[in-house]
Formats: structure tokens, C-alpha cells, sequence
């Protein structure tokens, strides 16, 4: 029995985007090329980590990129502790995507991208189904929530299309509809709470820490 069932706040997931890169100011499509951050980005982690301090996290897992690894970091200097990498964190593969900007994705692959938008199955690139990202990185996220004590928090700091995937598949939400959770702004987060019948989204592309929601229905 959870303590979300018998009366405490229950185990909560927050998924924070790493920093800024070179290629999040070119538009360009990172995937799982591994980029490092920016000034800016480290200084965006820096500021983050401060505030994700304040939640008390129990545990730090992070994408083994670079972008990824280097946001993680600054939340584990600060609350002293380890942060465990999965490869399985890692963006989403988009083939030959990889390192194009946006208008150069519609100029040449316009028909795919516009399919993707719509929600269908697309290998954008030659690469993975959203799905398949979702299958690989929600089993880990979930692995590692549940060591967590029952009103424990894990940071989770990945990559905005996987987080979205992440979220979808935590949310049993169809995956036709996971577009429309929106992406994460760099060095934002997402927080997922445990309820009664699962999963809840509590806050979504957050850059402060939210006041407690008053008279809802735990």
C-alpha cells in the first residue's frame, strides 16, 4: 500500500530537460548526437539544480549524454548525490535528421515531418518510433521510482522528446496524442505524482516550484 492510497503526498517522478546547446540555438536536430552545453546552459542548470533542491530529491538518474550528464551534475553538487546514467535516456535516434535544422527537415523531408505532426507512426530520419523510445527509457524510470520510499522524489534529467514519450506512456496516454503534452523549454521540468490510479501529470514545462495544489481530490 503506497502512501498515496493511505494518505500521504506519494512517490513523485520530476523529468528536467538538460540545458542549452549550440544546436538548440541553431534549430538544429540533436537527437542522439552528443552535444555539449552552452555558458548559457550550464548556467541554466546551475540555477534549476538550486531550485529542484528544494523538492528534497531521494534519487538522480540521468541520460549518459553529454548535455544530459552535464545538467545532472549541477543538482548532485548541490544535494550530494550520485546520479546513476542509462543509456536508455538517451533522445530519441532520428537518422539522417541528425544535425539538420528545422527548415531543412521541411524542405526535405517535409512529408514525413507533416505525417509525424499528425500523430502517425513515422521513423523520422530512418530512425526510432516514438513508441520504441517510450519502450526503452519509461521501464527504467519506472525501475527506479519504485526504490523510492513512498513519498520519495526521483529527478529524472533526459532529453525533451524522450521526457514527452516518457510521460505519454506513465500517463497511458495513446501515443497518437503525446504531441500534445508539449515540449520542454530548456533546463524545464515535468512532474508526475503517484495517485490513487496511477501516474498524474501535476506540472508540465515548469521553471519555478508550483505552491501545493489546495482541496484536490488525493
Amino acid at each position: 500500500m503506497t502512501s498515496a492510497k493511505s494518505g500521504g503526498r506519494g512517490r513523485r517522478i520530476v523529468l528536467w530537460r538538460h540545458g542549452q546547446t549550440a544546436w538548440n540555438l541553431e534549430r538544429r536536430f540533436q537527437g542522439s548526437t552528443d552535444i555539449e552545453l552552452t555558458g548559457t546552459g550550464v548556467a541554466q542548470a546551475r540555477r534549476a539544480a538550486r531550485l529542484l533542491a528544494g523538492l528534497r530529491p531521494d534519487a538522480i538518474i540521468a541520460s549518459d549524454l553529454r548535455r544530459a550528464a552535464a545538467t545532472a551534475a549541477e543538482l548532485a553538487a548541490v544535494t550530494g548525490l550520485p546520479v546513476s546514467h542509462h543509456s536508455e535516456l538517451r533522445e530519441t535516434y532520428a537518422g539522417v535528421w541528425q544535425g539538420l535544422t528545422h527548415d531543412e527537415i521541411i524542405a526535405r523531408h517535409g512529408e514525413e515531418y507533416a505525417a509525424w505532426k499528425r500523430g502517425e507512426p513515422v521513423r523520422r530520419g530512418g530512425g526510432e518510433l516514438e513508441t520504441e523510445v517510450a519502450d526503452r527509457a519509461a521501464p527504467v524510470v519506472l525501475e527506479q521510482a519504485g526504490k523510492l520510499p513512498e513519498d520519495g522524489t526521483l529527478v529524472v534529467v533526459s532529453h525533451g522528446g524522450t521526457i514527452r514519450t516518457t510521460i505519454g506512456r506513465l500517463l497511458q496516454l495513446e501515443s497518437r496524442s503525446w504531441e500534445a503534452l508539449g515540449g520542454l523549454t530548456n533546463c524545464c521540468w515535468s512532474v508526475l505524482g503517484e495517485g490513487a490510479r496511477g501516474w498524474r501529470l501535476l506540472e508540465h514545462n515548469a521553471g519555478t516550484l508550483p505552491e501545493p495544489v489546495l482541496g484536490d481530490d488525493d
